[in-house]
């Protein structure tokens, strides 16, 4: 076998990277290349920031919440590294530093933020130690790849072991709240939650299914922990916190009211990681600053992201469970809207599609479905029938579809549920049609 040093391996895999975008981009195979050829370089390069590392994980949210935490973190001066692309395994955290790296090596940023997927976070905290750690929620998402519901939790008690100073928990998930059981006795535990009043509209899994999850970290009828961040209350994008327990107020221009409760926690995070004003760079830094900059946070790619197809607004819903299909369908009047459902089952959408009939579609009955497309096409119609939804078309062909569903909405509004695969390839499928940001 050749062997080549270090920087030579980098530079190989750089040119792979650029190979990739040519071709579309969006690709971790840069990342399986170094693993193969020199395993340690994810560990190596962020062992060099400054402020050290941070992991967004939980079943839903992670995207947003990343993007959301990473431009809070840069309205502080800091300058973030992330998984920019939603490939959130190691290799595509590897792919991504080969984007960022120079050509000479430098790898200018202060902290990473990194999305990863609760089984990869278990890879990831071995090879690297992360600083803070931020944990969503657990949800029954994907149970073909990880298994039953407390596995997930398992996973992520082992990123909540490895975190070295501070670990942002929900506490309104019992079993991220159960982490707190996990966390090393130098690491401090944080909370961000609801307020009692807004409980009830932001459903743990346990309470969607009458389910007992592990035991929160206090017994019931005791006091809770004080968050950091606690959403207060909410109407349209106005949005009421209590940061440190004093009421502070937000503009959330993001789509799906659970992208609300996930500003919370992006919120805590960028508090916990400015807080002793180490890492803070900018001039009038602070609370104040970090709401501001709220405001100014754009949906991430597919989850709500709006494109406009001539003159007509087109918007990607990524659907992967339950709970975010529901939350999805009640956004808007479904009547309002041309309606496309893209399911495919590849291995990052989830091989079992047996949770679409945990979803109720009678909402959809009075506008209908104008198309269904993807690999389980046929699947979702089936369970649209079983509803009494009516369908204008059936085509599995993506491409086919989407130029099919652009025609026939004639002008009307257009939102697409998809899952992660079908997203993808809508978003690439578009760039003929209309303006597409590059992921």
């Amino acid at each position: 076998m050749l062997l080549m040093s270090r920087p030579l391996v980098r530079l190989l895999g750089q040119g792979v990277r650029a190979a990739t975008k040519m071709r579309g981009g969006g690709s971790a195979f840069p990342g399986l290349v170094m693993e193969k050829l020199h395993p340690g370089f994810v560990a190596e390069q962020l062992a060099r920031l400054p402020h050290g590392v941070v992991v967004v994980s939980g079943t839903n949210g992670k995207t947003t919440t990343t993007k959301m935490a990473v431009q809070l973190l840069e309205s502080q001066g800091l300058k973030v590294f992330t998984n920019r692309t939603g490939s959130n395994f190691v290799r595509g955290v590897a792919a991504s530093l080969l984007e960022e790296i120079s050509l000479t090596g430098r790898f200018d940023a202060d902290i990473a933020v990194l999305e990863l997927d609760e089984a990869h976070a278990v890879h990831f905290v071995r090879q690297v130690k992360p600083r803070f750690a931020l944990l969503l929620n657990v949800m029954r998402d994907q149970l073909d790849r990880f298994g039953e519901i407390d596995t997930t939790r398992q996973m992520l008690a082992q990123v909540a072991a490895a975190t070295t100073e501070a670990v942002i928990l929900n506490r309104e998930d019992p079993r991220i709240a159960s982490l707190a059981q996990d966390v090393q006795p130098d690491t401090r535990v944080l909370w961000y939650g609801l307020s009692e009043q807004l409980r009830p509209m932001f459903p743990s899994d346990d309470d969607m299914r009458a389910a007992d999850g592990p035991a929160a970290p206090t017994p019931e009828g005791a006091p809770q922990p004080e968050p950091v961040v606690e959403l207060a209350h909410f109407e349209a994008t106005d949005v009421d916190f209590l940061v440190h327990g004093q009421p502070a107020q937000a503009k959330v221009h993001l789509y799906g009211v659970y992208n609300v409760y996930n500003a919370a926690g992006a919120l805590a995070l960028a508090l916990t990681v400015t807080d002793d004003g180490r890492a803070v760079k900018a001039a009038g830094a602070g609370v104040e600053s970090l709401l501001d900059e709220l405001s100014r946070v754009t949906p991430a790619f597919g989850r709500g992201e709006t494109i406009t197809v001539g003159e007509t607004p087109l918007q990607l819903l990524l659907v992967k469970n339950p709970a975010g299909f529901r939350l999805s369908l009640a956004s808007a009047k479904p009547e309002a809207y041309a309606t496309m459902i893209a399911i495919n089952d590849e291995y990052a959408d989830g091989r079992d599609v047996s949770w679409l009939w945990d979803v109720e579609f009678d909402s959809l009955r009075a506008g209908g479905v104008d198309l269904v497309t993807g690999t389980r096409a046929w699947d979702m119609a089936l369970r649209l029938d079983y509803d009494q939804v009516p369908i204008q078309e059936v085509e599995p062909d993506l491409t086919e579809s989407l130029h099919k569903f652009i025609t026939a909405a004639d002008g009307r509004p257009m939102r697409v549920f998809c899952t992660y695969t079908a997203m993808l390839s809508l978003r690439r499928a578009l760039r003929a049609v209309a303006d597409v940001p590059e992921i």
